[in-house]
This record gives structure tokens, C-alpha cells and sequence, in this order.
């Protein structure tokens, strides 16, 4: 695995990467595919799936470690934000990663005294966590609008737990014209039904109990509408019921949403989105499930 710290580095580890594949099979030539996973590090068996899908569908993989502060709030939590570098590269080697990026800040932002360009999805940013966290959207598409034209990968490869920044993602990538394949994948859960975060880390005994109430809310959602419920406000107030349960957990938002726009629905007729978060202890926490009727 080649590690890369600058932009320089990295455009040209991913050019021979793309040419060295492309050398090994005449066939690929005309097919070269590049496959990114962008995380913040702290890897977990969630970023590990990502990498895996990467690789079976891509001729090389690159993964990107960035703590990125353009999509912190000024009381979030940045500063400690679990940095596990020597662990998260001993597992992508194991993956068979070919490239890492891990740029220091200077490297993404050279001049952090000076105005910033941002990309910026207009109205979606605003919604979900985009409501909570103001800016957040916004740190969020410009660092990965950076990522796609430093690296220029074929496809890039995220987690459907993140829905909101799935959505924004997708039409930032439409609207600018990357020729970028998004790829969604699958939320990967603990085995009691937690959805892996790095964040799961900063959880006491009791707040890893507690934060359960995020899964088991989905759940009586999921099994509501199954039963033949498809009142969105309906959905939501047995949610809160579960909510009520937990009362140590502060919801910040439970909504049912179209997928692609973010926008509220009121009754369920199409693939809907229904998100959550809330704030267990000191760390908040985000999920989610697709109803398909």
C-alpha cells in the first residue's frame, strides 16, 4: 500500500495505479476503474465494507484518511475525535488497499486565514443534520468535491448510515457533472443491532445500553408499516413512544423523508427514508432504514 501526504503524491499514485492495471490486462484499457473510499480513519468493520465493495467491483482501490474541521461545529467534537493511524493502516494493508492519502490540514487547506471557496448543495444541506449542524453539509461536499478532483476516481464508495450525506453527495455529483459513480452500501451493524460509528467509541457502559433505543425505534417503525401503517406522522409518534422509554437520550430528530430530496412526506407510497438522531451522553448519534412498500 502506498501511502500519500500531498496532492502531488497522490495524482500521481493514482495515475500509475490506473496504468500499471491497465498494463496487466489489455482489456482493462479502455475500462481503468478507481475506486475511492473516503473516511475520517478510526476505521471500523463499517469503512472495512466499503473497501471490500471497492475492490470487487473496481481494477484499483484508494482510501482517504482526513479529519476534516470544515464540517465540525465550534462545540463539536474535533479536537477529540479518535485518530487510530497505525491501527487503520495495518488494516488496510490487510485489505489490499493500493493507495492511502492522509494529507496533513495545510496540505487540503493551505490558507485557512483566507476565504475558503465552498461547494455548497442548496436547500438539502439545510435538512436533517444539516439542520442541527449548521455548515456541516458544507464542510462536508467541499472536502469530498477536493477528494473526487485531486484523486478523480471512477466510483466512490459510502455508507447508506450517512443517508442525508448520500443524498446531498449524489446531487452535488449530478449537478456539477463529476464523472463519478456514487455508490451506496449497506449499513453495517454490532450484533445487537447498533450502527457501527466511530463515535460508538466515545460510549460509557450505560450510553452503549441506551443508545439501542436508535435501532429499536427503526424497528417498531419498520414493523408498524409492515403492519399496514403508511401515516408518516403516525410512524413518527410511535417512534417518539419508543424515544419515551429512553428518556436519558435527547432526540434531536426523528423524520420520514423522500431519499433523494430530503423533503418530508405524509404518507408512504414510494422507497422512503426514515432517519434518526440523537444525542446519547455527550455523543450523538445517527441512523436510519428504507421502507419499500
Amino acid at each position: 500500500m502506498k501511502i500519500c501526504s500531498t496532492v502531488s503524491e497522490i495524482r500521481g499514485a493514482c495515475d500509475i495505479a490506473c496504468a500499471d492495471n491497465a498494463r496487466a490486462d489489455n482489456a482493462l484499457a479502455n475500462h481503468r476503474r478507481l475506486g475511492l473510499v473516503p473516511t475520517m480513519g478510526a476505521l471500523h468493520e463499517g469503512h472495512l465494507s466499503l473497501v471490500r465493495a471497492a475492490r470487487s467491483q473496481c481494477d484499483a482501490v484508494a482510501v482517504s484518511i482526513f479529519v476534516n474541521p470544515t464540517q465540525f461545529g465550534p462545540t463539536e467534537d474535533l479536537s477529540k475525535y479518535p485518530r487510530q493511524f497505525e491501527r487503520d493502516c495495518a488494516l488496510l494493508e490487510k485489505e489490499n488497499v493500493d493507495i492511502l492519502f492522509a494529507p496533513p490540514v495545510e496540505e487540503i487547506y493551505p490558507n485557512p486565514n483566507d476565504s475558503t471557496t465552498w461547494v455548497t448543495v442548496e436547500a438539502l444541506s439545510e435538512k436533517l443534520d444539516g439542520r442541527s449542524r449548521p455548515g456541516h453539509f458544507r464542510g462536508v461536499t467541499t472536502i469530498v468535491a477536493k477528494l473526487f478532483n485531486i484523486m478523480q476516481p471512477q466510483a466512490a464508495f459510502f455508507g447508506q448510515k450517512d443517508a442525508a450525506q448520500l443524498a446531498i453527495i449524489r446531487r452535488m455529483v449530478r449537478d456539477l457533472n463529476f464523472p463519478v459513480e456514487i455508490v451506496a452500501c449497506p449499513i453495517v451493524r454490532e450484533p445487537d443491532g447498533l450502527a457501527m460509528s466511530s463515535r460508538n467509541a466515545y460510549l460509557n457502559q450505560q450510553d452503549r445500553i441506551r443508545a439501542l433505543v436508535l435501532h429499536r425505534s427503526l424497528q417498531h417503525v419498520q414493523q408498524q408499516f409492515q403492519a399496514g401503517e403508511f401515516s408518516a406522522a403516525k410512524l413518527i409518534d410511535a417512534a417518539t413512544e419508543v424515544f419515551a422509554g429512553e428518556p436519558q437520550v435527547a432526540l434531536d430528530y426523528f423524520e420520514i423523508v423522500d431519499p433523494d430530496t430530503l423533503d418530508p412526506v405524509v404518507r408512504i407510497s414510494q422507497a422512503t427514508l426514515v432517519a434518526v438522531a440523537a444525542r446519547v451522553g455527550s455523543t450523538r448519534l445517527i441512523d436510519n432504514l428504507l421502507l419499500q412498500p
